[in-house]
């Protein structure tokens, strides 16, 4: 769907990890007519990946824990989530989460299937997320994974029996976006 929009005048606030561009902006509206001027706030991130990675080995699915600052006031710093991180300039998606599967989670996988390509909040942020699954080469990891130290990481590795992670989503115990996605996903494979 296509829509007229009118950006009247943008401006940088923040410049760091993230970009945060303010922005004044009118918009059609249902109507068809145009909205007022509107103030509206972009968090500028580059595009990320994710894997929902699978070990048929051993009937697992393959997640990480770490602590994320941006949840410790709603008290649940420590989600788990599938394997995800930012694309580097230049860098193919599948290129970008091979690196991340390794160094998160010591894992190599086969071919990867790219499944969806989603905004996890649009109403804030231009980041994209494209999750792919893939399952492990065997039923091992070949390194150790845990994260980069350089980049202060601190990652446990978490297999679950499906039924486990399926379960675990019900009950609300998973509660990351994209992990949520990748579950579903599978349970629905699975079916």
């Amino acid at each position: 769907m296509t829509k007229k929009t009118k950006i009247e005048k943008t401006r940088l606030l923040v410049d760091d990890f993230f970009k945060l561009e303010e922005a004044y902006v009118a918009f059609e509206k249902k109507d068809g007519e145009m909205s007022k001027t509107v103030r509206r706030l972009d968090l500028k991130r580059d595009d990320a990946v994710c894997a929902l990675i699978v070990n048929q080995h051993k009937g697992t699915v393959v997640l990480v824990r770490q602590f994320r600052y941006a949840a410790l006031s709603r008290g649940q710093a420590w989600p788990l989530e599938l394997v995800a991180g930012l694309i580097d300039d230049g860098e193919p998606a599948e290129d970008a989460i091979r690196r991340e599967i390794l160094e998160e989670a010591g894992y190599k996988v086969g071919p990867l299937q790219r499944l969806f390509t989603f905004y996890p909040s649009p109403g804030i942020t231009s980041e994209r997320g494209i999750l792919f699954y893939g399952e492990t080469d065997g039923a091992e990891p070949v390194e150790a994974g845990g994260g980069l130290a350089e980049e202060n990481e601190d990652i446990e590795i978490v297999e679950l029996p499906f039924a486990e992670a399926f379960a675990m989503v019900e009950s609300g115990e998973i509660y990351d976006g994209k992990t949520l996605i990748g579950l579903l996903w599978l349970k629905n494979k699975l079916a």
